[in-house]
């Protein structure tokens, strides 16, 4: 039977006594982590977010609380007075260690069943199981740090942007759907029929508002909604640390951030980042990394082969440039003794990112092993040696096809081979890049249109202002992201502040002024009232927890995720509703549309 507290107070938590509190009366409230009953002696260990403590409770110490603790079993919620004394055994890896209770009257507060998980760190059960009963998932100590943690960086991050003159605004939840971008979340509205809000992927508009507004700099930890098909590291529901500052270029924006993350690495674990970050144009980025996320904490970077193949008589190599594509290469450095079913795997790696193939050149024991070797002069193979700087013992790997197809093959199948190697084992190096200069516009095939690569209030670079309707491929972009160790932090841009512009940028990507105006009108309408010069950045928060707390399961950081199917094993998140309340809303489901 559950005790009630009858105005007994808590004086201390679990983790927090040390030995200076020998000779005090505590009382301390918990849950049992692990309950040992040696005959005259019962030891229990308390725990609560702070961590644990061992309380003694004897028979001849006081022998009620004695016979009341027997009954307790792990989990239940108890309340311990009693006096803090020296240890006899000391436990050095507990903060606690040097110290314990000795109970002189016990509370039970709340008995419990035998739970589903251990509640203990680095627990090794399924996910399902974890986030099904994520209430008792997240009382095991690892995960409390890993909250801890994301609150401690939220407090930094506010506290940081409150010095540097930013001003906290919420933005509405409830908005207008609008094109580009992921699909959205829609609400219907009752009171309105027909009629729909939008759950906001990003506070875009609204921030931009703010500036025009007369705030100057505005700051948001904003959640944020995209119905997107998910994947192991995506959420349908997330935060950001989103901002806009007004009258500020790149520079401005990329400065101000570098020092948030300084004041963020070192309040939470210590470490000093060296600033300015280095910076690389996307351009750049992708010939030497094929990718615009780099992890450049290893080399095997990408070299092009163009040049040295160009009049090769090799069918693979000459089609691909003959179709405006690539010839490009990366050494294994080290793999030279990779057998034929080591590279037929990678092989098949490729071809999941769009290869046709691979090709490859392996340098082993003095000998030149390769399937295109009869295709090449000795002159090709001797320069494609050079220009990969390879070695014996090295492994030269080659992708010939479009652009596109050979950064994401190559890209990835450095980082593949540097799990396979694990180069980056053990690796602690935070390796920060700004990766800018992005293309401001893209080609759809399948549209038949340019498309905004961020979205179509991102600014042009002032130089190429005049290839946006001439050649608006050519065009590159105040856009820039935040890496980290290969992973993207965040992203923004200087926005278009000219309306004329604007409607430029709405032209080029095809998009009428009619419906520029039904959809973004609110926008359009302010930029007639005085627009200040200005741009932004948004944070994945939950993604900067992760690295933080050195995991890789974003739903390590988050206290009650989706899974990957974007569902909710704890609240069987998403389900039906009554048939009232469609009526009520006006909808009606479509059957053929609910079981396919």
């Amino acid at each position: 039977m559950a005790e009630r507290l009858n105005g007994l107070k808590r004086s201390h938590m679990c983790g927090t006594l040390r030995e200076e509190n020998i000779g005090n009366t505590v009382t301390v409230m918990g849950w049992v982590q692990r309950k040992r009953n040696l005959g005259g002696l019962i030891f229990i260990d308390l725990r609560d977010r702070t961590g644990l403590v061992q309380v003694v409770l004897g028979d001849e110490i006081d022998k009620a609380a004695f016979l009341k603790a027997d009954n307790v079993k792990s989990e239940y919620v108890i309340a311990v007075s009693g006096e803090v004394v020296k240890r006899s055994s000391v436990n050095t890896t507990l903060p606690t260690g040097m110290i314990e209770i000795l109970g002189k009257d016990i509370k039970i507060l709340g008995e419990s069943e035998t739970p589903p998980i251990i509640i203990k760190e680095d627990l090794d059960t399924s996910e399902a199981i974890r986030l099904k009963y994520r209430y008792l998932d997240l009382r095991r100590p690892d995960m409390q740090r890993n909250m801890i943690i994301r609150h401690k960086t939220a407090k930094i991050a506010r506290d940081f942007l409150d010095d540097n003159g930013f001003i906290e605004i919420e933005t509405p939840i409830l908005t207008k759907s609008t094109p580009e971008g992921a699909r959205d979340y829609l609400v219907p509205s009752r009171v309105s029929p027909g009629n729909f809000y939008a759950l906001p992927q990003s506070p875009q508009l609204f921030k931009q508002l703010l500036m025009l507004s007369g705030y100057d700099r505005y700051f948001q930890i904003a959640k944020c909604f995209r119905d997107e098909d998910l994947r192991a590291n995506r959420q349908p529901e997330f935060t950001q640390i989103d901002m806009e500052l007004s009258f500020v270029d790149v520079d401005d924006v990329i400065d101000v951030n570098e020092r948030l993350l300084q004041r963020i690495f070192k309040e939470i674990h210590n470490i000093d980042l060296s600033v300015p970050f280095l910076r690389m144009p996307y351009k750049e980025a992708m010939d030497r990394f094929g990718s615009d996320k780099p992890d450049i904490r290893f080399g095997m970077e990408l070299k092009s082969l163009n040049d040295i193949v160009k009049a090769s008589d090799f069918k693979v190599f000459k089609d691909a440039l003959l179709n405006g594509g690539d010839v490009r290469a990366i050494n294994a450095a080290g793999c030279g003794d990779f057998g034929r079913k080591d590279i037929d795997r990678l092989t098949d790696f490729v071809k999941t990112f769009g290869a046709k193939g691979l090709a490859w050149i392996a340098l082993n024991n003095g000998e030149i092993k390769s399937p295109i070797s009869k295709f090449l002069s000795e002159n090709e193979m001797s320069e494609i040696i050079k220009r990969t700087e390879a070695k014996d013992g090295d492994l030269i790997l080659i992708v010939a096809d479009k652009s596109k197809v050979v950064y994401a093959s190559l890209g990835q199948l450095r980082l593949e081979i540097a799990r396979k190697l694990g180069i980056l084992d053990g690796n602690i190096e935070h390796k920060f890049l700004w990766v800018t200069e992005f293309p401001l516009l893209e080609y759809d095939e399948e549209e038949k249109r340019y498309v905004a690569v961020h979205h179509p209030f991102t600014s042009p670079m002032d130089e190429d202002i005049e290839y946006l309707e001439k050649e608006p491929g050519r065009v590159r972009a105040k856009a820039y992201d935040i890496v980290l160790n290969g992973e993207e932090l965040g992203g923004g841009s200087i926005r278009i502040h000219d309306s004329k512009l604007q409607e430029k940028m709405f032209g080029i990507i095809g998009l009428e002024m009619n419906t520029a105006w039904e959809k973004f009108g609110y926008l359009l309408e302010a930029f007639k009232y005085g627009t200040p010069p200005h741009g932004g950045l948004a944070f994945g928060f939950d993604r900067l927890i992760m690295f933080l707390v050195n995991t890789d399961n974003i739903r390590d950081v988050i206290a009650f995720p989706k899974t990957k199917e974007a569902s909710d094993p704890l609240t069987d998140a998403p389900s039906t509703v009554d048939e009232a309340q469609l009526l009520e809303l006006g909808i009606a489901l479509i059957p053929n549309k609910i079981n396919s």
